[in-house]
């Protein structure tokens, strides 16, 4: 199915890289993908007509730090997006080097922990993923770190510029083996947050719609306490209109968790993809343009795996993946995007924890199906990280969550790409932003990207 374009990334040594997040870096409304280093400089990819090159500051590259998970997300208000840099370098408990918090300063890139205001709020705690979570609706996102043995964290702006740890005050600071993330309307129509964590249950945090969450993953079949997890993604894995959970157990049973009638979940898994393996990130998206989501499993040191739904038996088939299988790839991170504005995404893989490689670049050739891309915006203009993006074409519903980070590692591109296959024409887009306003759009043109400002 993939085809390697990896050529099509200019200088690209082999080396130690961790989590990758796709966002608007420069302001020029085209993303930008960031691969950290560990040991080495991060990396700050921007398409530029023929190839991916690095346009990584020196600030941004930050070299000789150990970077293993990133997301962006508006924390000031301003429209422009801010980048979270998580750094780790010891495997549990405190660290010495604190993460940062990048924001564009005029004409440059400063550390907004690094202000004197800031410095006890630092991140010294090492750590495996971090979202952006605007959990009031008010387009002012926050960071929440999944923390590893150590309480999680959750920093937000106040109105005098200092950032806080606000975790403490709204309960959001267990203390467990935290991997991966999602930000999404799981159990309400407001930005929730799942966290698949290590020796211990996962939890689902449920949006009051107040600024505070409840803590209900046990009640809904999700805590699965006695495995490992790794990434964790969503989508609409039956057609029903309603959002499922897909994570992976690191060589431990993966799982495909479904939505009951009751609200609850059911493990879907069939025997192909729930079979262990060192499993990475877990991506849901429609690689092909034909209307259907895949699922990648990025394993390793160990064949990456695909899956695709077969829909006239109703089923998870695991689906020929070519170039993308890498026996030998020591994977430790993916994300989508679609780097040359052509309608098909590109998949990118890190590499690195066990030998240094290069990271590598896929698309799929065939992929020539109708498609449309859909980017909702914060009232300030900013990616509207977290709203839900639904879709009616050919009588037929899909269903898109703009991604905030970190299914592990890291944050996909914030847009809503769907693949249409031969459908000429969509009936009608529905938004759900974080806040809960709804907003429809009816008729949209195929092939086209279209941004959607927040309503009013």
């Amino acid at each position: 199915m993939f085809t390697d374009i990896s050529d099509r990334i200019k200088h690209n040594p082999a080396g130690h890289h961790y989590g990758v997040a796709v966002f608007d870096a420069d302001g020029d409304g085209a993303s930008e993908i960031f691969v950290s280093g560990f040991g080495g400089p991060n990396r700050l990819l921007k398409w530029d007509g023929h190839t991916l090159r690095d346009i990584a500051s020196p600030v941004i590259a930050d070299d000789g730090t150990r970077t293993v998970a990133a997301a962006a997300g508006d924390i000031d208000g301003d429209g422009r997006e801010e980048l979270y840099v998580m750094n780790s370098d010891t495997f549990a408990g405190p660290k010495e080097q604190a993460d940062r918090l990048f924001a564009h300063r005029s004409g440059g890139w400063e550390d907004l922990f690094s202000k004197p205001g800031n410095w006890a709020a630092r991140n010294l705690m090492a750590g495996r993923s971090v979202a952006a979570i605007d959990r009031r609706g008010t387009g002012r996102y926050g960071f929440f770190v999944a923390n590893y043995s150590r309480p999680f964290k959750l920093f937000e702006l106040a109105a005098d510029g200092a950032i806080h740890d606000i975790a403490p005050a709204i309960g959001l600071n267990p203390t467990t083996g935290g991997r991966g993330l999602f930000v999404g309307p799981l159990a309400s129509d407001r930005s929730d947050i799942f966290c698949v964590n290590e020796q211990g249950p996962n939890f689902l945090y449920r949006n009051t719609g107040l600024g505070t969450f409840l803590e209900i993953g046990s009640e809904l079949n999700l805590a699965d306490a006695l495995e490992n997890a790794r990434g964790v993604a969503v989508l609409d894995a039956d057609g029903d209109g309603k959002l499922d959970i897909v994570y992976g157990n690191w060589e431990g049973p993966h799982r495909l968790m479904m939505r009951q009638p009751n609200g609850t979940f059911k493990d879907r898994a069939t025997p192909a993809m729930a079979l262990p393996s060192p499993v990475r990130t877990v991506i849901a998206a429609d690689f092909d343009n034909d209307g259907y989501e895949e699922l990648f499993f990025n394993n390793m040191g160990e064949a990456n795996r695909l899956f695709k739904f077969d829909e006239g038996e109703g089923a998870w088939k695991m689906h020929p993946i070519g170039a993308a299988l890498e026996i030998e790839g020591f994977g430790t991170a993916a994300a989508v995007a679609d780097i040359d504005n052509d309608g098909r995404l590109e998949l990118l893989i890190a590499h690195g924890e066990q030998t240094p490689q290069p990271v590598s670049l896929y698309h799929v050739a065939e992929a020539d199906g109708n498609w449309i891309r859909i980017q909702p915006l914060t009232r300030q203009g900013a990616p509207a990280r977290g709203a839900l993006v639904r879709l009616t074409a050919g009588w037929r519903v899909q269903t898109r969550v703009i991604d905030g980070g970190s299914g592990y590692l890291c944050q996909m591109e914030p847009f809503a790409h769907f693949g249409l296959g031969r459908v000429p024409t969509v009936e009608s887009i529905r938004i759900t932003w974080p806040d809960g306003v709804n907003q429809l759009v009816t008729a949209p043109p195929c092939r086209h990207t279209l941004r959607v400002p927040y309503p009013g």
